[in-house]
């Protein structure tokens, strides 16, 4: 009887794909961003790696990336990394919550290296990123559980008293400023789904419904099924060409968090718009010659921009997981065959030295930006391992 290498099933063919994507994460990434991502000298993470040396990148600390750097580490000591993961995760913690606090408990958008503000402005997306991290950590560090969850609280109080939009949601700025965006919307969505799994008595469950409603009365085209990134003070789309924005990679991130409450709450509406917003993305949001998730499209769904950066493969492989799990049959190997298209993509990114960096953007010519290896993306890289590998262990 002969062998073959070929996977027998899609399901063989998807735990396989991950398997390796695992593999590269624990034998390569996290051993390279441990001993070259910290900042040893001041604290905290490296905003960015040059490829080729691994030295860090002379550039400011922005707030979104050390919350992204602690949920990573903590994600690899819950994917079996047996290295240091608390003890770096609790480090990045305890300088992210010097260094970048304001008024309310709001965060900079950035520091020097030193810890000292170098950007104080208010960005909606960056305390969507410190409201993630604070779960994250309370999650797995129970001595500090309630402290870290009473700073999330007490965060959210503040914006609901300081930026609340009247309908729903959060405005950009007090006073205002345009456009409104769905993207910190989207990060705000995913910390509370976090949140409500270790405060399940805080406010988190009502704001995940707020901001699942937002989505699909407002985000999401009426007529088409699209996600819109930009919007004006009433929740319309942002007037002229802004305003038609649709981004593949935010189609697959909406997807896989609406999926994800659609199930928690049994939605229907909610998991239908999800595989809709799929659809988009697999159909119009794919480069046929570079085979990856592109940056952006129109609204009558032709290409913006065709740049493809890392972050919309990890969006897809997410999305078409998920969807896996809720669907059956052939409609179920159609999604796990996409996932390994996916994270083929993804491995385009990493050819790249040291190993364990990576590249971030995909030109339309297929030639790579050369520029140092961002740490924001391993948070998109590692939380596609992880739904990766919990739908590896649910599908037979």
């Amino acid at each position: 009887m002969s062998s073959t290498t070929q996977p027998s099933t899609p399901a063989d063919g998807f735990r396989s794909s991950t398997g390796k994507l695992k593999d590269w994460l624990l034998t390569n990434a996290l051993p390279c961003w441990q001993e070259l991502g910290l900042d040893k000298s001041h604290g905290g993470f490296h905003e960015a790696l040059e490829l080729g040396t691994g030295h860090p990148a002379d550039m400011p600390k922005r707030a979104r990336v050390q919350p992204r750097q602690i949920y990573s580490f903590i994600e690899a000591g819950r994917l079996g990394w047996q290295g240091p993961w608390q003890t770096i995760a609790r480090q990045g913690l305890d300088w992210f919550r010097v260094s970048y606090r304001l008024e309310g408990g709001t965060v900079a958008a950035s520091v020097s290296a030193d810890g000292s503000h170098q950007d104080p402005a208010f960005d909606l997306y960056n305390q969507a990123f410190a409201l993630f991290g604070l779960g994250q950590a309370a999650s797995v560090f129970e001595d500090q559980k309630e402290a870290l969850l009473q700073e999330a609280r007490d965060l959210l109080a503040y914006l609901r008293a300081h930026y609340a939009h009247p309908e729903r949601g959060f405005r950009e700025a007090n006073p205002d400023k345009l456009p409104l965006c769905s993207n910190p919307h989207m990060h705000m969505f995913e910390a509370a789904l976090a949140l409500s799994e270790v405060d399940p008595s805080g406010p988190w469950a009502a704001l995940a419904d707020e901001i699942a409603t937002l989505a699909m009365t407002r985000f999401i085209d009426k007529e088409n099924g699209g996600l819109r990134e930009f919007f004006a003070l009433d929740w319309s789309p942002m007037p002229g060409d802004l305003g038609r924005v649709m981004e593949p990679g935010h189609q697959f991130e909406w997807a896989w968090l609406l999926a994800k409450w659609g199930d928690l709450r049994n939605n229907s509406e909610a998991i239908a718009k999800a595989r809709r917003l799929y659809e988009i993305g697999m159909t119009y949001g794919i480069c046929p010659q570079r085979q990856v998730a592109i940056m952006a499209l129109n609204d009558d769904f032709s290409v913006r921009d065709p740049l493809a950066r890392l972050w919309g493969q990890t969006e897809w492989i997410k999305a078409a997981a998920q969807l896996a799990v809720q669907s059956e049959g052939e409609e179920r190997d159609a999604y796990l065959k996409d996932a390994v298209q996916a994270i083929d993509a993804l491995f385009v990114y990493f050819d790249v030295s040291p190993r364990g960096l990576w590249r971030d953007k995909l030109l339309a010519d297929g030639s790579f930006k050369e520029e140092p290896a961002p740490a924001s993306s391993f948070y998109h890289i590692i939380c596609a391992i992880a739904e990766a590998d919990r739908v590896s262990s649910l599908i037979k």
